[in-house]
């Protein structure tokens, strides 16, 4: 197996053709480098890799820097430092409880008179310091973890290092099709009254929208296409909430506000009762743990399998489902946010995998490369499969990229991007918008969920006190199905200007009313 990590220098030595690309407008709610959000007690307790950070700080500054994660550059070094003061301490901890057992010995002896009181003592400020020693070590193991944590994923040899994507090719054609017209979904929309933004702006404001009619129908029909496409693969289906805990959005590496501050989570307001009038001292009053709307269904997905450890027989696990999606994010309004493109709910078929990890060296990360792919890597690979088949059969012409670090959410190693064409946006990145994405997260989810693998013989983690090695699972995820973005781009490249009607892809009309062709002016 490939090892997924490589220094920078070297990957840009690797690095292939770039592609002239517009600033990038991908949601960047998972870049944060500090969650808000407090962890409960039943919260899983993460575990990052704290001794592979004090081996290799210097690969975690430059990873920081790859990815636009400046303020923790330092994290690695200030981790061993403080391992270090750790040690010491330890040290220190240590002689001191061997000189105190020495004191217990000695009084039992039946030492008495001046010598017994120094030695009573003594062991009283030994008590101090061994206090002292257990705080101190405390508030450091809480320290380095923090720093571990506020660390993002190291990106995998694949990627490439700055803010320009790999081409790896093309869906349906090599080059765009010319369908004869520029005309926006949003304009196709209103003349075929399949969409309204301005009741929606009455109701909700400025990024929200009302599908009507066919469009409402051709949403259901998207998301029985791409659950059927998963299903003929072995997908299971599951439907998640959309409401989480704070803690585990953060632990899935998706954060409140981004680094520059902006809010990207829609955080719900919490409702507890008032401690009670007639006992003051009541401690029943706790403050509920926060909620947020799920950004995307990944979020549930991995929060479903925290604090448990999955038999390697019954992996991978992989699930798929659709559900609504809120995103909190800012964005400048114009043709690169109009209509359906950003907006702020929305419904997506989600897949989510859980892997077994690769056998592992003695450093813990990655064995020989035997060019075989990991287990994670395949189910990535199935991802990728199912989103070209998709596309390929609505028959929108799209690009495949190999996402660039600066790109990178904290949790992914590596991303790969599809990106359809929109008549539209010929101003914008040559017209092509991004409509699946999917991320190798290796264990980054599974440390801080705590979700582990029984079993995996050579996984990262620890005896399980039966012989069995207990490692942490990897996860993957991908987007089958991003509706309203699919939904545009199937308007507008379906769009015949001359008969003024919208082609119906085949695949999509076995649940459409009537196996709908064509979507008309209504009366027509």
């Amino acid at each position: 197996m490939k090892s997924p990590f490589v220094c920078a220098t070297c990957r840009a030595s690797l690095a292939a053709r770039a592609i002239p690309r517009h600033v990038s407008i991908k949601t960047s709610i998972n870049r944060s480098l500090r969650s808000n959000h407090t962890r409960p007690t039943f919260a899983p307790k993460p575990t990052p890799n704290l001794k592979h950070i004090r081996q290799n700080p210097g690969l975690y500054e430059q990873n920081c820097i790859d990815r636009h994660y400046a303020p923790s550059s330092r994290n690695g070094w200030r981790i061993l430092e403080l391992h270090e003061q750790l040690v010491n301490r330890r040290k220190e901890a240590l002689e001191a409880r061997q000189r105190n057992n020495a004191i217990a010995r000695q009084l039992k002896g039946g030492r008495e008179g001046e010598e017994r009181a120094g030695l009573l003592d003594e062991a009283r400020k030994l008590k101090g310091r061994l206090a002292e020693y257990e705080a101190e070590e405390r508030s450091v193991e809480e320290e380095m973890e923090r720093l571990g944590l506020d660390l993002p994923n190291l990106s995998s040899m694949s990627t490439p290092v700055g803010s320009q994507p790999d081409l790896l090719g093309h869906i349906n054609g090599t080059s765009a099709p010319s369908p004869g017209h520029e005309r926006s979904h949003v304009d196709i929309g209103r003349e075929l009254d399949l969409l309204d933004f301005e009741a929606s702006a009455t109701t909700s404001g400025w990024g929200w929208y009302f599908l009507k009619n066919e469009a409402a129908l051709l949403e259901q029909a998207l998301i029985q296409y791409a659950l059927s496409v998963a299903m003929k693969r072995g997908w299971t289906v599951m439907t998640p909430p959309s409401l989480v805990y704070g803690h585990i959005a953060g632990a899935c590496g998706f954060q409140p506000r981004d680094q520059s501050g902006e809010q990207q989570i829609y955080n719900i307001a919490s409702h507890h009762s008032s401690p009670s009038t007639d006992n003051p001292d009541d401690k029943t009053h706790q403050a509920t743990p926060s909620l947020v709307l799920a950004g995307t269904a990944e979020i549930p997905f991995a929060g479903s399998q925290a604090n448990k450890t999955l038999p390697t027989d019954k992996l991978p696990l992989k699930v798929i489902g659709p559900s609504r999606c809120y995103r909190a994010e800012a964005g400048a309004r114009g043709v690169d946010t109009k209509g359906l493109y950003r907006v702020h709910e929305f419904t997506k078929v989600e897949m989510f995998a859980w892997t077994a990890a690769p056998p592992t060296s003695e450093t813990g990360f990655g064995a020989d490369d035997d060019g075989s792919p990991s287990p994670s890597e395949e189910v990535f690979e199935e991802m990728v499969g199912i989103q070209q088949e998709i596309l390929t059969d609505l028959g929108l012409h799209a690009r495949i990229l190999e996402m660039p670090s600066h790109d990178l959410g904290a949790s992914a190693t590596r991303k790969i991007d599809i990106e359809a064409f929109f008549p539209s946006r010929r101003g914008i990145d040559e017209g092509y918008g991004e409509v699946t994405s999917a991320s190798i997260c290796g264990d980054y989810q599974a440390r801080r969920l705590n979700t582990r693998v029984k079993g995996a013989v050579g996984a990262k983690g620890g005896e399980d006190g039966k012989g069995v090695v207990s490692g942490f699972a990897e996860t993957v995820n991908g987007t089958a199905m991003a509706v309203p973005r699919v939904l545009a781009a199937l308007l507008e490249n379906g769009w015949d200007p001359e008969e003024g009607v919208v082609t119906v892809p085949r695949v999509l009309r076995k649940w459409m009313p009537g196996e709908l062709e064509s979507i008309r002016p209504q009366g027509r």
